[in-house]
């Protein structure tokens, strides 16, 4: 099992980029597929991106493919969502989740392992 710290979040004008950040603790995370997911005012958490193990395959949800970029740093535990072209509907609490199992993609019910959340607000 391992430990998730999301970070990075804050206040942004559309148009603008943030980058947010999930740190992992314990030795496996090198095993893990991460995923990010959000969950936007009124709404239910959906998927964002997701990062294989590897780092070599990644999947993005179609809202925001071409302007995000999940990337990770095995050797530091990390991984990240780097967010440009931000619009307020992107807007939402960010999460960081991981399966140990490598199996999971978009359905949140396959991670196993959740942050607590960041918080991102677009202005228009």
């Amino acid at each position: 099992q391992v430990q998730l710290v999301e970070s990075g979040g804050g206040l942004v004008q559309a148009g603008g980029s943030l980058r947010l950040s999930c740190a992992a603790s314990g030795r496996t995370f090198s095993r893990y597929t991460m995923g990010w997911f959000r969950r936007g005012p009124g709404k239910e958490r959906e998927f964002v991106a997701v990062i294989d193990s590897s780092g070599a395959v990644t999947y993005y949800a179609q809202s925001v493919k071409g302007r995000f970029t999940i990337s990770r740093d095995n050797g530091r535990n990390t991984v990240a969502l780097l967010m440009n072209s931000l619009k307020p509907e992107d807007t939402a609490a960010y999460y960081c989740a991981g399966d140990p199992y490598g199996r999971a993609l978009t359905n949140p019910r396959e991670y196993d392992n959740w942050g607590q959340g960041t918080q991102v607000t677009v202005s228009s």
